[in-house]
């Protein structure tokens, strides 16, 4: 019996605890008046940083939070803040997030969704994030075993963070439909950012970013700012100067022993849609550049992504090399060589280490070659493109 009630009272602690807690984070939230949560496949930590700067650009105190390639807090000043974590990240974390800006006095808050279960997104927007607006990128054909297993039920799991009595922006077209009805069972206003307002993003525009960035992201980030009231001037000069998501679209262009190579960091792009964009452009805009390397950075433990992007790749303009690096590297060339890869342009670099990587690359790039990396960013990923950008930086090789 003495037992027994000493559980109960540890229950009741805890459930006091619990409620306490709960308290504290309700007040936390309506410390801060603008609270913005970006979700999506592709472009989330992109536009999560975007909007940020946008807001801070025009004076209000900002903070931001995004987990794409390395989680990160941004303070009100722009400083940025690795994000810890003593175990593997879990969306609780959000309610130190909340706690953490408005302790700073932040006005505004723009969080990048971290969680991928569809009930979990729905909990991270009820229960710990309750925004005033909400954002979803778009909806493309990744994590299918989670969201699965067609595009059509992974914008129905995105939809679900969509918020109660607030705002939702979109710059998806294909499913834009349950994205309506999502907000109208909410009842939110729904701002769909189509075609016109991305050509309304001029060249002069684009041209002011240090990196690769996409009109389509610039163009959803602008609605929401405007919608926030910020001009468009004032927050395309706050975007400018914004530091861009280790993940992004970066080029690093090298001469090595008398190689000139340029790298395109794509790994951060892992649908088969996406990532067929960028190495698109990438050819496009390096005609001149005789010969073609596609890396493609595969995770074991993401053995449906390997399968769709060397299904994919069969079909895509080829490299004239395809260097698989990472783990679980054969499912890919599977993948690749059932859909008419022809298997001798592959070359497998898996357990490789970055250094070793480039000198592979190098070994079959001649007079001059365009690398690509695509697929993953995890693993191997960022640390390649760390090896790419400091030799790039190396003068007077001789």
């Amino acid at each position: 019996m003495a037992t027994a009630g000493i559980l109960v009272a540890l229950a009741l602690i805890l459930l006091g605890l619990g409620a306490a807690e709960t308290w504290v984070h309700a007040r936390n939230l309506r410390k801060i008046p603008i609270r913005v949560h970006v979700n999506g496949t592709r472009g989330k930590s992109s536009v999560t940083r975007l909007i940020a700067a946008g807001l801070r650009e025009a004076g209000i105190p900002t903070c931001a939070k995004t987990t794409g390639t390395l989680p990160r807090l941004i303070l009100p000043n722009g400083r940025e803040v690795p994000v810890f974590r003593a175990a593997r990240s879990n969306v609780i974390e959000q309610v130190r997030v909340v706690a953490t800006a408005a302790s700073l006095g932040a006005r505004a808050l723009v969080v990048e969704c971290m969680a991928l279960q569809p009930y979990l997104q729905w909990l991270c927007e009820w229960k710990l994030v309750q925004a005033t607006d909400g954002v979803i990128t778009n909806a493309r054909a990744d994590h299918l075993l989670v969201m699965g297993p067609g595009e059509a039920d992974v914008a129905k799991a995105l939809a679900g963070m969509t918020p109660r009595r607030g705002r939702l922006f979109t710059a998806e077209r294909r499913h834009l439909a349950v994205f309506e009805h999502a907000a109208a069972d909410r009842g939110s206003e729904l701002t769909a950012v189509g075609p016109d307002a991305i050509a309304a993003v001029t060249a002069e525009e684009m041209a002011g970013f240090p990196y690769v960035e996409h009109a389509e992201n610039v163009a959803l980030a602008l609605s929401v700012c405007g919608a926030l009231g910020v001009g468009r001037a004032t927050a395309l000069r706050g975007m400018w100067q914004a530091t861009p998501d280790p993940g992004a679209m970066t080029e690093h262009t090298l001469d090595y022993f008398g190689r000139r190579i340029v790298f395109v960091n794509g790994f951060a792009a892992n649908d088969p849609e996406s990532t067929e964009r960028i190495w698109n452009l990438a050819l496009d805009q390096h005609p001149d550049l005789g010969c073609r390397i596609a890396i493609f950075n595969c995770r074991a433990d993401r053995p449906d992504r390997s399968l769709q992007l060397g299904d994919a790749y069969a079909r895509w303009r080829q490299a004239d090399r395809v260097v698989l690096i990472g783990t679980g590297t054969y499912l890919f060339a599977r993948a690749a060589g059932r859909a008419g890869l022809d298997a001798s342009q592959i070359v497998f670099a898996e357990g490789q280490n970055p250094g070793e990587i480039f000198e592979t690359v190098v070994d079959l790039a001649g007079p001059a070659a365009l690398v690509m990396g695509m697929g993953n960013i995890g693993g191997p990923g960022l640390d390649v493109v760390r090896h790419f950008r400091n030799r790039s930086l190396l003068k007077d090789r001789a």
